[in-house]
């Protein structure tokens, strides 16, 4: 039975929201996260630390880095690292909302909310562009595989690396374009979610294609659609046993590997980026003893 997170291997949910916090300086987080553990299930609600927290505890985690900046031909990928992540889930925003209310209060004094990005599941869990997010998803024990650390370190087996960018769609454009180019980005063809060979280099499909990169490159997706009062997009969630696998996929993306940038980029651009680890759990509760927590 898996010790991680059970969230991160669930199904999207109807509703989430992201919650990225920002340690304040010279402040104790100790107690404050004494108090997170004491309610984080792993389930409604999932727990990632970032780089600069674990630094703050101690904590040298193999592997744990801040995401890197990347640019590549008229494309900027951005890193803007945070201290603490939360990923609420559940059916209801309401109480999402009252969940987050409750968080800031057992935080406040040693974090402070730098971010909220609310999501929610479009259709059949599509993008905003009409296209299916996550066909290739690896399941069930590949899904482990791809998603969770195996050690024999207490505390670091079954915890995970994930990936969180906030991606900001121009549906304007992409809905200008006739639907064979469409397809000709995503790689698939919208009317039956299939791929073709016919796509071109630069098709999404091709770029992100798991089982091309040597070695492979699996990832457990969990992005879901995002909006506001005047933009809208993907917030793109992976995890992993390692940041490698998303790595390699982002770097070929940008056309650092061969040149050829993701027809992605044609409509759509990330503004933020991060890296957090989640650790596994225990009895109920955030295994948090390698932090000695």
């Amino acid at each position: 039975m898996s010790s991680a997170q059970p969230g991160i291997l669930s199904p999207v949910p109807k509703v989430a929201r992201h919650l990225m916090f920002t340690h304040v300086p010279d402040s104790d987080p100790v107690e404050p996260l004494k108090r997170l553990q004491a309610v984080a299930d792993g389930d409604t609600m999932v727990v990632g630390l970032g780089a600069s927290l674990l630094a703050q505890l101690g904590c040298e985690i193999k592997g744990m880095q801040d995401m890197p900046a990347l640019s590549g031909a008229a494309v900027e990928i951005p890193s803007t690292p945070a201290s603490l992540w939360i990923w609420l889930r559940g059916d209801d925003r309401g109480e999402l909302l009252m969940q987050s209310r409750d968080l800031r209060q057992r935080l406040a004094g040693a974090f402070e909310l730098r971010e909220a990005v609310d999501c929610f599941m479009y259709r059949d869990s599509r993008d905003l562009s009409g296209y299916i997010d996550g066909t290739e998803n690896p399941e069930g024990d590949k899904a482990e595989q791809a998603a969770l650390v195996s050690s024999n370190i207490e505390g670091l087996d079954q915890s995970s690396f994930v990936s969180v960018q906030q991606w900001i769609h121009n549906l304007n454009h992409f809905h200008s374009l006739p639907q064979a180019e469409q397809d000709n980005i995503i790689g698939r063809h919208l009317s039956d979610n299939e791929e073709f060979d016919e796509a071109p280099e630069s098709a999404h499909v091709k770029r992100a294609a798991q089982e091309s990169f040597s070695p492979e490159a699996f990832i457990l997706r969990r992005s879901m659609p995002w909006n506001d009062a005047t933009q809208e997009g993907l917030v793109f969630l992976c995890f992993g046993k390692s940041f490698d696998a998303f790595q390699d996929i982002l770097k070929r993306m940008v056309g650092l590997e061969d040149g050829i940038t993701d027809g992605l980029f044609r409509f759509t651009q990330p503004i933020t980026g991060m890296f957090f680890w989640c650790p596994p759990m225990a009895d109920g509760k955030l295994n948090l003893s390698v932090l000695k927590i």
